[in-house]
């Protein structure tokens, strides 16, 4: 992997892993449509690190909510009254909701990772994001706060995020969508979402670097690998940034037009490419 290649692609992963639509889609579709062939064992740690810039870009946004919600839960099971506070109860939430995917990651570990190595099946799914984005704009009310979350929202937040396993399935975008049908306004839907994803990528990222200090070639490998972590973290911050904003006053169906046009882009260069 050059030094462009990785800074394009953590760019590419930043942006996409929190606007809805599907930063795995991306990077899998983007060397495709580029032509670029990565050495499998490149691409798996680049993967890793990016996806840890991603993780340290929400923690860095979120840290304040994160460290009242993971007090007010360690206080709230030292006092033996664990739902009593709104961030204890919200704690609980969000475990709740890590529940789905993390036994479907185990279920389906083999499907999904055919699902990856190929372009078509990616574009596909991109397809069923959009759906999701319509189907949130066109179903969902939009009328509760992140406070009035339960544990069945959680529980149907956390089946949408199981879904997005899959390449072309955004995870932010199928979780605030699950949010949104359950009448969660747009910005806390998605403040929710961000949220989730932290003890998910802590999981995945925490099993990848496992494997990754195993790799012979990681530390050659490094510094040009560290370019794509270094932006994909910014790119990251940014879009979280942006995106809370954007959904105050606008919907999802430029997103879900944006998931269609560069499915439809896939299969046109599937087409030429025979």
């Amino acid at each position: 992997m050059t030094l462009f290649q990785s800074i394009l692609l953590g760019i590419i992963q930043g942006l996409t892993e929190f606007l809805p639509i599907s930063s795995s889609a991306h990077l899998v579709l983007t060397p495709y449509i580029l032509g670029w062939n990565i050495p499998d064992e490149a691409e798996f740690i680049f993967d890793v690190l990016v996806q840890l810039g991603t993780l340290v870009a929400v923690i860095a946004y979120f840290w304040r909510d994160l460290l009242g919600i993971v007090k007010s839960f360690l206080l709230g099971i030292w006092h033996k009254k664990p739902l009593e506070e709104t961030q204890a109860r919200l704690g609980w939430l969000l475990i709740l909701a890590t529940i789905p995917a993390a036994l479907a990651g185990l279920l389906f570990k083999d499907l999904v990772e055919q699902a990856f190595s190929s372009p078509i099946a990616t574009a596909l799914f991109l397809i069923v994001t959009a759906i999701f984005l319509v189907s949130a704009e066109r179903y969902g009310r939009k009328v509760r706060s992140l406070e009035q979350l339960n544990w069945l929202d959680s529980l149907l937040v956390g089946l949408f995020q199981a879904a997005s396993l899959f390449p072309g399935v955004s995870r932010s975008g199928s979780t605030i969508t699950g949010g949104m049908l359950r009448g969660i306004d747009r910005r806390s839907a998605a403040r929710f979402s961000f949220l989730m994803s932290v003890p998910v990528m802590l999981g995945a990222g925490g099993l990848a670097v496992v494997d990754l200090f195993q790799l012979p070639d990681f530390t050659a490998q490094l510094p040009t690998l560290l370019a794509g972590f270094v932006a994909a973290l910014v790119m990251g911050y940014l879009s979280i940034r942006w995106l809370l904003g954007y959904l105050s006053r606008h919907s999802f169906y430029g997103f879900a037009v944006y998931c269609l046009i560069v499915a439809a882009i896939t299969f046109i260069v599937a087409l030429i490419r025979g």
